[in-house]
């Protein structure tokens, strides 16, 4: 059994040093697509639809809140139940939809976002074979060397047809 272990464990090493592992910075392409401009001003048209859902919402809340206030006095106490349960609702519906707002918006961004990594994901796979890459991974924050000769980003990026604008340093 020991044996079988150690012969799975060198097939794994000897597999992984045959193969040649790449990175990728999809943060950075996203950012210097030029379509992320449209998807950018399609989630800000979005969110700001929901904000003024919500405005409304709140809008309203503050209208019957007012109304009750002002007419206690004269309700009967069977009124004064209803529209107390009518704004207990309507803060439970304004409660749900802060809490929904934000799922609404992570959605919205996964389908506006999905047919450019469809792009990026189409222009990795050329690139990754044409290199002869067996593997590709994200950078994140844990990587701490990175040997720019495995940098897939700028062949991408390249692939792509993308202009990256040089960065212009502050006098």
């Amino acid at each position: 059994m020991n044996f079988l272990k150690i012969a799975v464990l060198f097939i794994g090493i000897s597999t992984f040093a045959q193969g040649k592992v790449g990175v990728i910075d999809i943060d950075y392409i996203l950012a210097n697509m030029p379509e992320m401009t449209n998807a950018q001003e399609q989630l800000s048209t979005y969110g700001a639809q929901l904000d003024s859902d919500l405005n409304k919402k709140i809008d309203e809340y503050k209208t019957l809140a007012d109304a009750y206030q002002a007419g206690e006095a004269e309700f009967t106490i069977a009124q004064k139940k209803d529209k107390k349960t009518d704004l207990i609702n309507l803060e439970n519906d304004i409660q749900k939809f802060q809490q929904n707002g934000k799922a609404l918006m992570e959605i919205k961004q996964q389908e506006v976002l999905q047919p450019l990594y469809k792009k990026i994901g189409d222009a990795l796979e050329k690139v990754a074979k044409a290199q002869a890459y067996t593997q590709v991974v994200q950078t994140n924050a844990d990587i701490v060397y990175l040997d720019p000769n495995y940098d897939l980003t700028d062949s991408i990026i390249k692939e792509m047809g993308i202009t990256i604008k040089p960065v212009e340093e502050e006098k």
